[in-house]
């Protein structure tokens, strides 16, 4: 499968709500992971329990947009915006740029880029 149609797999499994199963099929034990090129998490596990702690603190999911997708060769990325409660009553939109790079049909290391 080519990196286009995978992190068009990736889109489709996010925007319907299968995140965790998205994220244990296409990422790599050894991803790394960062928010705005900091802080970066290592590991397949650590990213789940990143993500699994990020679930944990959202009421409800209003809605996912994607805008532009830029794939060049192994390197994509998606602009999303997500419409969030988190458990706290804090309803946000949230945008960000995923940038993500491929190997072997998995993501070996995407970088979150947000205000």
């Amino acid at each position: 499968m080519s990196v286009k149609l995978q992190v068009q797999a990736v889109i489709d499994g996010i925007l319907k709500g299968k995140i965790l199963e998205t994220f244990d099929a296409y990422y790599a034990d050894g991803v790394v992971m960062s928010e705005n090129r900091t802080e970066e998490r290592v590991g397949k596990a650590v990213n789940r329990e990143y993500e699994i702690q990020f679930l944990d603190n959202v009421h409800e999911f209003h809605g996912a947009k994607v805008g532009r997708v830029i794939v060049d060769g192994n390197d994509a990325a998606v602009e999303w915006s997500f419409d969030i409660t988190f458990k706290d009553g804090n309803r946000v939109n949230m945008q960000q740029v995923a940038v993500q790079t491929w190997k072997d049909g998995k993501i070996i290391r995407e970088d979150f880029y947000h205000g």
